[in-house]
C-alpha cells in the first residue's frame, strides 16, 4: 500500500499517509464499515440509489469535528431523502453511538473504519502513525462516480459546508 509523507502535520511532525489520493470522475471505491450497533457491512450497497457525502474525520470527540458533524446533521434536515450524510472515524461504534446520543446526532449515519481502515486505506485518509483519519469531505453520485473531493490541508480546517451540499444537490 502506497505510503505518502508531507501531505499533512500531525503533533508538528510530517504524517505518513496511506493510500491515494481519490480523484474526481473515478469510481468510488467500495468500501465496509461498522455502523453502531457493530453491524460490518459494504457501505456504498448500504446507500446504494442515493447521493452520499461522506465526511472523513479524526475523531468524534475532538471540537472542530464536532462542530463540522453538528453543521451535517443540521442541514440533513433540509436535504431531499436520496442525499445520505456519513461521517466516518475510527472511533469505535460504541464510542460514536454515546457521541450521537449526548449530542443529538440523529438525521445522519456515524460510521466507524477502526477494525480494518478499508476506507481510510481505499481514500487516501488513514494517518499511519495515529491510525486516525485526516479530514475529508467526497460526494458519491447515485452512479458511483466521485463527483467532489477535498482533502483539508491542517487537522481541524473545516469543509466549504456550500459547496459541498450545493454539489450533492446538483447530482440529484
Amino acid at each position: 500500500m502506497l505510503e505518502r509523507k508531507g501531505l499533512i502535520r500531525f503533533d508538528n511532525k510530517d504524517a505518513t499517509i496511506i493510500g491515494e489520493d481519490i480523484k474526481i470522475g473515478q469510481q468510488a471505491p467500495s468500501f465496509k464499515a461498522h455502523l453502531q450497533d457493530w453491524t460490518y457491512l459494504d457501505i456504498l450497497k448500504m446507500t446504494r440509489g442515493k447521493v452520499r457525502i461522506i465526511v472523513s474525520v479524526p475523531s468524534v470527540e475532538m471540537e472542530v469535528c464536532n462542530r463540522e458533524i453538528s453543521r451535517f446533521n443540521e442541514e440533513a434536515g433540509n436535504l431531499s431523502k436520496v442525499i445520505s450524510i456519513l461521517i466516518i472515524s475510527t472511533d469505535l461504534p460504541y464510542a460514536q453511538k454515546r457521541y450521537c446520543a449526548t449530542a443529538g446526532i440523529d438525521q445522519i449515519i456515524v460510521i466507524s473504519d477502526h477494525l480494518k481502515t478499508n476506507f481510510g486505506k481505499k481514500y487516501g485518509c488513514l494517518i499511519k502513525e495515529h491510525r486516525v483519519l485526516r479530514n475529508a469531505v467526497f460526494v458519491i453520485d447515485k452512479k458511483y462516480k466521485i463527483i467532489y473531493a477535498n482533502y483539508s490541508q491542517n487537522l481541524g480546517d473545516e469543509p466549504d459546508y456550500s459547496e459541498v451540499l450545493e454539489t450533492a444537490r446538483n447530482a440529484l
